[in-house]
């Protein structure tokens, strides 16, 4: 038993892993490796050159900057909202708090395609086209958030918020010094979500950014031009490029996130 589940683990840990890989020895091809049969794996020769015409051939550098100012903003915007949110959903009591709750969960139900018109319009109104603001605006507010941090904090016992209370303690203060510190890892593994959600998005920042200097690199990418014949190294150089900041937020946030979970549940 012991054995399979090594053996599936795996294969799929190779499953995730190989279009990485790929992507990344793909960014050294020649343009002659791509139609080589039988398929390669691996570059004939490094070539460089890809990343040289991705970045002189295109805006790749301010398009990177655009989707990290506006997902590292929206992340943290979006997690305070939530945060707060959450904390006063579990701890005060207050007059159609339910009633507020269940229509903030009930927009989960809403798919977000249905609502992007009305959003458009919105932002349009507001001015707020070509701005960072405008390109995370749909994103502060995350029902799902809302609803996964206000169940964790619903596992505290109020007696904790009270004892703190009575001990002179400040809502503030028993919010980021005790609620947040023993919420570590959903709060962790909830930004990191909303980090590459941000970030990979594509069809919002695309409706409502005209000028190519506020475009990201999701819309970006699709509107590299190279000349010549249709040459994928670039585009493979583009791509490794632009997971770079997925991957460096995953392998920063993933040890802490496996630390609160076991001394959670394991006690050590």
């Amino acid at each position: 038993m012991k054995t399979l589940r090594a053996t599936l683990s795996t294969l799929l840990s190779l499953l995730i892993v190989f279009p990485i890989v790929y992507s990344i020895s793909a960014s050294f091809f020649q343009y002659t490796d791509f139609t080589a049969l039988p398929a390669r794996l691996f570059p004939s020769r490094l070539n460089i050159g890809n990343y040289v015409r991705a970045f002189s051939e295109s805006f790749l550098a301010r398009f990177l900057l655009n989707s990290l100012l506006t997902a590292i903003a929206g992340t943290l915007l979006r997690m305070a909202i939530s945060i707060l949110a959450a904390y006063t959903f579990s701890f005060f009591t207050f007059k159609g708090r339910n009633a507020l709750f269940i229509l903030i969960v009930a927009t989960m139900l809403l798919p977000s395609d249905a609502l992007i018109i009305a959003n458009f319009m919105t932002i349009r109104a507001l001015r707020l086209t070509d701005t960072y603001l405008g390109i995370i605006a749909t994103s502060l507010l995350a029902p799902t958030h809302i609803f996964m941090l206000r169940q964790y904090f619903r596992m505290m016992s109020v007696e904790y918020r009270e004892a703190a209370i009575i001990e002179g303690c400040s809502d503030s203060r028993f919010l980021s010094m005790l609620l947040m510190p023993m919420s570590k890892a959903v709060i962790l593994t909830l930004a990191i979500h909303s980090f590459s959600t941000i970030f990979n998005d594509y069809l919002w920042p695309l409706l409502v950014t005209n000028k190519t200097s506020m475009r990201t690199v999701q819309v970006g990418l699709t509107m590299m031009g190279f000349s010549e014949q249709l040459d994928y190294g670039p585009q493979f150089a583009a791509i490794t490029f632009l997971m770079t900041p997925i991957l460096i937020v995953f392998i920063a946030l993933h040890k802490p996130i496996i630390e609160s979970v076991s001394i959670r549940f394991t006690g050590r």
